[in-house]
């Protein structure tokens, strides 16, 4: 059979090698300019196809793909100047890909349904490596034959497809996702500030943690990379702006259910804290840069 032809907006860190493994593997790709045009002039090359707006991506493709970075951009793309809804016709299907919040999926949802698209959540997990590698993984959230069909789809940049359940339980599973990994993350910062206050070694602190059940991947990006590479904070490409944007996604539907949730707005304000002190543009491992300035520690190995 034929592959459905796709239409992709977001060709950023993550958005790039989802798009290449999709027009490599021989889907007809659609793509819009990223404000760096590099990454779709090499899309161009592999075999896509350049439009100038969303509106564009929708007409005459099957499957418009968003990864953008957050709610006010799906908004954007979707119901903006020259979106996807001014020229979706019945059948098509948005699959949005962002971490965004479960009441604009929700309104998406209902408004394309009314011109009978059909909105997806399906957030992602990993990183950049593994977008380019083909080797994401996604939540879907999809009644059982919409999976059906994006599932084949979806495995030409996915190891793991996970269907979450129905729709927005896909976003769900996201936030809550993200909430346990920037707990780690948070606590690890500040774990490191107490045991070089202490003059601890970080390099016994990172033996013992390793050994054991506490150890985890996002330990290892955060300590293991900084302590292997003599400081270097790169390990978990996620900058603590889009982290701090999670987790009030986060709160917020914690909030609406309503359920406690005080280690979650914990995590946030320290997210919070870290952008405030100039490191929002840095990856989440310099959540320990700002447990350096926080307590007038020394942490990061130098050189």
């Amino acid at each position: 059979m034929d592959k459905p032809r796709i239409g992709f907006v977001g060709l950023g860190l993550m958005g790039h090698g989802m798009a290449r493994n999709l027009v490599t593997k021989g889907y007809p790709l659609a793509v819009r300019a990223h404000r760096n045009r590099k990454p779709l002039e090499d899309l161009v090359a592999a075999g896509a196809r350049e439009v100038p707006s969303n509106a564009d991506l929708a007409r005459g493709n099957d499957i418009v793909f968003l990864c953008v970075t957050g709610a006010p951009q799906v908004e954007e793309v979707v119901n903006g100047k020259d979106g996807i809804a001014t020229a979706a016709q019945r059948g098509l299907i948005v699959v949005d890909t962002s971490t965004s919040e479960p009441a604009t999926t929700t309104k998406m949802r209902d408004e394309l349904a009314q011109q009978g698209v059909l909105f997806v959540d399906a957030p992602l997990a990993r990183t950049p490596v593994e977008a380019e590698l083909g080797k994401l993984n996604i939540m879907v959230g999809a009644d059982d034959a919409t999976f059906a069909r994006l599932q084949p789809v979806l495995a030409a940049f996915c190891e793991n497809i996970i269907h979450a359940g129905p729709p927005g339980h896909g976003i769900v599973l996201k936030l809550i996702n993200n909430f346990i990994a920037q707990a780690i993350a948070t606590a690890t910062a500040e774990a490191c500030a107490a045991a070089a206050k202490a003059g601890l070694s970080l390099a016994k602190l990172h033996q013992v943690i390793s050994a054991g059940g506490v150890n985890s991947g996002i330990f290892q990006m955060m300590v293991g990379k900084m302590l292997e590479s003599r400081g270097d904070l790169s390990g978990l490409k996620f900058t603590i702006d889009n982290a701090r944007k999670d987790l009030r996604y986060y709160t917020h539907f914690a909030e609406s259910l309503p359920v406690s949730a005080i280690v979650g707005e914990a995590v946030h304000q320290s997210l919070v804290n870290a952008s405030l002190l100039g490191f929002g543009d840095k990856y989440v491992a310099s959540l320990i840069e700002a447990q350096e300035k926080l307590n007038g520690v020394a942490i990061v190995p130098k050189g």
